[in-house]
């Protein structure tokens, strides 16, 4: 039967439609039926096995490796944080956020710091060993950062170094002992201030002394250390400035104040370390601040230094791997030059072996033990001979801020002892007792 012309002329586009819708239609079929095949596959590699094992008396049933692991590691984590170091006697709690500096007070029974939440704490430590601790807190001005505290009358008031958009100030607060006056604690209030004490550079930490050198009338005097080449020296009751000097080099690394109040001393990021002299009048005030000798010895950057009880010697750490010990007890005016005493290898290493440098130094009152850091680990050297007496790895969980001796042995349970004192950026305080001098 012969077509129609109009049916023949359509025949070979639908034949080639319709083969085509076919053959799609396969293929659609073939890759619905792998999708599912996959999605199967997956399926049961991911449905956990058959529960009903688990229906078997504990006492049958094989343990499960995961979960085992997993609670022997729950395990190993709350021993190791019940784990103390031997000398890690107390921790005083409250701060919320980076701890920045502390200070004790002459008689060693308070405890003064500064955090970057803003605010002063003053812990009253009557005995390390204690469970709680009395404290006060003062919240500094809105927008303060405070970087720095000394006392400076006794115990009964505080001076803190604050940084702010306007730049670096210092703060006197007075009756800070928290006296309860007619029944109700006393609010500590500001005794004087100083705005842009070093424009805006920011203040690298604090140094106070009470001044008992010479003709010098006994007075608190404090150091400032700008994060520039600047030093001020200030009196702590008053808030006069005394004098100021220039380290003439790129940027300072800290500043200290010889127990005396001789003596300042400051470490920059150089080799060498300056020393000035606090010149006193008759009448016990200060007179001037005068450069008297330069220490050199060292050949690279000193990172921390500090000043023997007696005032007499100096110790510094530098980043080229050595403490020194330093005699500036010499006639500086017949052009007698400081020497170096002793020289050590700095005994600490990181996981590389490579040697550590030293961020803070303390020296105890009796002058035995040298306190250091180095990051978060904290060791106790004897200044004498270099050994160490003991460390602490991970002392704190973060970089150490700031290390300071008690003046005074304070109650350990009821046996006086001599007591360290470390903060940190883990928003804590720690108290240590000191090591046996015997141990090395």
């Amino acid at each position: 039967m012969e077509l129609p012309p109009w049916l023949s002329s359509l025949s070979v586009p639908v034949l080639s439609a319709a083969v085509g819708g076919v053959i799609a239609l396969l293929f659609m079929a073939n890759y619905l039926r792998r999708k599912r095949a996959e999605v199967v596959t997956i399926s049961h590699l991911s449905t956990p096995p058959d529960p009903k094992p688990s229906a078997l008396p504990s006492k049958h049933a094989p343990p499960k490796k995961g979960s085992q692991r997993s609670h022997l590691h729950h395990h190993t984590d709350k021993d190791a944080n019940k784990k103390h170091h031997a000398l890690d006697l107390n921790t005083l709690k409250g701060h919320t956020d980076s701890v920045t500096a502390l200070c004790f007070s002459s008689d060693g029974h308070n405890l003064a710091t500064v955090c970057a939440d803003g605010a002063i704490r003053l812990f009253r430590i009557d005995d390390t060993s204690s469970k709680s601790f009395k404290s006060l807190r003062i919240n500094l001005h809105a927008g303060v950062h405070p970087t720095g505290i000394v006392f400076s009358d006794g115990a009964s008031s505080v001076v803190v170094a604050g940084q702010a958009l306007a730049g670096s100030s210092l703060y006197s607060y007075g009756d800070v002992s928290g006296k309860p006056v007619k029944g109700k604690p006393s609010l500590p209030e500001i005794q004087w201030e100083h705005q842009k004490i070093h424009g805006m550079e920011s203040v690298l930490n604090l140094s106070s002394a009470v001044a008992s050198y010479g003709s010098a009338d006994g007075s608190t005097i404090i150091a400032s250390c700008s994060e520039a080449s600047e030093i001020k020296v200030w009196d702590g009751k008053t808030g006069k400035l005394l004098g100021a000097v220039e380290t003439n080099q790129l940027k300072n690394n800290m500043a200290t104040i010889s127990p005396n109040g001789r003596f300042l001393a400051a470490a920059a990021f150089t080799a060498d370390v300056k020393v000035w002299e606090i010149v006193y009048s008759k009448d016990g005030s200060v007179k001037e601040v005068i450069k008297v000798m330069q220490l050199k010895g060292h050949k690279s950057a000193v990172t921390s230094l500090c000043f023997m009880p007696n005032s007499e010697q100096i110790l510094t750490a530098s980043k080229d791997g050595t403490i020194r010990m330093w005699n500036i007890n010499v006639r500086y005016h017949l052009d007698e030059d400081p020497k170096t005493l002793k020289v050590f290898t700095i005994p600490l290493h990181d996981a590389k072996g490579v040697t550590c440098h030293y961020d803070h130094m303390s020296i105890s009152p009796n002058g035995k033990v040298l306190a250091v850091t180095s990051g978060s680990t904290l060791q106790w050297l004897c200044p004498e001979t270099g050994s160490v007496l003991d460390t602490a790895e991970k002392a704190h969980e973060g970089d150490i801020t700031g290390i300071v001796w008690a003046p005074q042995s304070i109650s350990n349970g009821g046996v006086a002892s001599s007591i360290l004192a470390t903060s940190g950026n883990d928003r804590k305080v720690k108290l240590w007792l000191a090591p046996s001098v015997n141990a090395s």
